[in-house]
């Protein structure tokens, strides 16, 4: 279902490269904040005065893998190219993967939709490596497929041959760094995030600085995010976290002080929200979460996101539904159109807080 069915994003409203190459740092992009139904227009770094000392900020801290490696189908030199995005390791030493097609004439870059499968197919990998896919994901689904690979240390196998994927918008291929936030840290088995936790890529490290000079707190989760549906909007499907004891204790605390908590994309709210009980206190966790919030699912932590925006299909809007509602919602989208703002994790983000009194309390 189709959160804001009447939205139209015009393809010269996808940020192409990344911001410090349209302009003069990371953080020169536009903001949108949005308190209820009233909408401001802000720079990135006005940030700061956007928040309130005692805010919470959580961060994801996953660091994005270069996850996609180019292939052959077959046992024979001549196979079908393809392209390899892996996106989640399972617990029994499996990955999910998506096979995709190289787009003609787009160099190592982007690549077209394919069906997985079938069961049993081999494809050749660089290092004289293979995988061998075994099953799809989920019952039925064919984007996705579990498979075994030939090499134990696969994220070693990623840092020698792999690259960061990259959708068709965009207009050349980047380095790695540039997939990479301000908040990312090393993972000691080398998991990371198949795609970047974007919304956090704006920051840098003097305006983190600045932040914390105003009294704004920062609080550490990891999700390490899988491959999105770029195409058909699927639901996320389960992905490793982890809420660390530290983060619960101050999410807590400033909950119960009336403060307000602020996921930085959706990865932390997912990741918080799959740490809170029915109580709306959280809990130290982690493992696998397959927690899909709606608005009547609800959240129960979060008061506040900081995100990219979305495509119109895209699963993580009823997210933002349920987080600030949706005429808020729509009407930041429409805001976010008229005024000419950049899609995708290269964009603009949107700042959506709770509705205000006059006296600057939350409804």
């Amino acid at each position: 279902m189709s959160v804001l069915p009447a939205l139209r994003v015009p393809e010269e409203l996808s940020a192409r490269v990344p911001a410090e190459q349209r302009g003069s740092g990371r953080d020169d992009v536009r903001l949108l904040v949005s308190r209820g139904t009233s909408v401001t227009h802000h720079a990135f770094r006005g940030l700061p005065g956007q928040l309130r000392a005692g805010d919470v900020l959580v961060v994801n801290t996953s660091a994005t893998l270069p996850a996609a490696v180019s292939g052959r189908l077959g046992p024979d030199p001549g196979g079908e190219p393809i392209v390899v995005h892996f996106s989640t390791r399972g617990d029994d030493g499996r990955w999910a993967v998506e096979l995709r097609t190289p787009r003609p004439d787009s160099g190592a870059g982007t690549t077209l939709p394919r069906a997985g499968g079938p069961a049993g197919a081999v494809v050749r990998l660089p290092g004289g490596e293979h995988l061998v896919l075994d099953e799809p994901l989920a019952p039925g689904g064919s984007r996705l497929w579990w498979a075994r690979v030939s090499c134990a240390d696969v994220p070693a196998l990623l840092g020698r041959h792999g690259r960061p994927i990259r959708y068709g918008y965009t207009e050349r291929d980047q380095p790695l760094s540039a997939y990479q936030t301000v908040f990312a840290r090393p993972s000691p088995d080398g998991a990371g995030s198949a795609e970047m936790p974007s919304a956090g890529r704006p920051f840098t490290a003097r305006l983190v600085a600045e932040l914390k000079s105003r009294g704004v707190r920062f609080a550490p989760v990891t999700l390490h995010t899988g491959v999105a549906s770029a195409e058909a909007h699927e639901p996320p499907y389960p992905e490793r976290f982890e809420v660390p004891r530290s983060t619960a204790l101050l999410v807590n605390a400033v909950a119960a002080d009336g403060g307000r908590i602020i996921a930085v994309g959706t990865t932390a709210v997912r990741a918080l929200e799959s740490a809170a009980g029915p109580d709306g206190v959280v809990r130290a966790a982690s493992g696998w979460t397959e927690l899909v919030i709606t608005p009547r699912r609800g959240v129960r932590v979060v008061d506040g996101l900081l995100t990219g925006l979305h495509e119109p299909g895209a699963s993580h809007l009823l997210m933002l539904a349920a987080i600030a509602g949706q005429a808020a919602l729509t009407r930041g989208y429409e805001e976010a159109l008229s005024g000419r703002y950049l899609w995708h994790e290269f964009g603009d983000v949107h700042l959506l807080l709770p509705a205000e009194t006059v006296h600057g309390s939350r409804c």
